[in-house]
């Protein structure tokens, strides 16, 4: 969990490889089905560019839907998400338990913006816009609380401050997962 630009894509990325789990970027999965030309897509796509989130039921339809499409997978590695509450409680009850962990990406305001307007320069992503930015930062700090109590309830939040260069977050990380085998 993070705000945009907090490195969560990269560092799951970067996870997945070294332990073989399957990486569900959220981000991705609605950035695809927002660009298909379907009314869902389109719904998805305004919803985006206002920087607002989608509904609950969209986003665990599509979670679902791609991790059972992997069954041979180790575990799995979900970034940008859950996005509310709400998602966390239905997600534990679709799959009949708790994430194994939750990795939170702590990262200044400052320095999540620069790096998504740096990506939205590089990957020419609708989203990226500094407005859009500014607006999905609002909306995941005033969702993200409830959520992080949620999971700190169940002793499961890993905070990782992720101001360092991608490479020391990683080592981060993986002393994170390590700690859990």
């Amino acid at each position: 969990m993070g705000g945009p630009g907090c490195g969560k894509g990269t560092q799951c990325e970067n996870m997945a490889a070294k332990y073989g789990f399957c990486h569900v970027g959220l981000g991705e999965l609605l950035r695809e089905e927002a660009n298909q030309a379907t009314v869902r897509g389109q719904q998805i796509r305004d919803i985006m560019l206002k920087g607002l989130l989608v509904p609950t039921g969209v986003i665990l339809d599509m979670v679902s839907d791609n991790m059972l499409s992997r069954p041979e997978s180790k575990g799995f590695l979900i970034d940008g998400f859950p996005r509310e509450l709400n998602q966390a409680k239905e997600f534990e009850r679709i799959v009949g338990r708790s994430p194994n962990i939750v990795i939170v990406f702590d990262c200044s305001t400052e320095t999540m913006i620069h790096r998504v307007l740096l990506r939205g320069q590089k990957g020419h992503r609708e989203d990226d816009a500094e407005d859009v930015v500014r607006q999905r930062l609002e909306t995941h700090y005033t969702l993200c609380e409830p959520i992080l109590a949620f999971y700190q309830q169940k002793n499961l939040l890993r905070n990782i401050l992720a101001e360092d260069a991608a490479e020391n977050i990683f080592a981060k990380c993986c002393s994170v997962i390590d700690s859990l085998q």
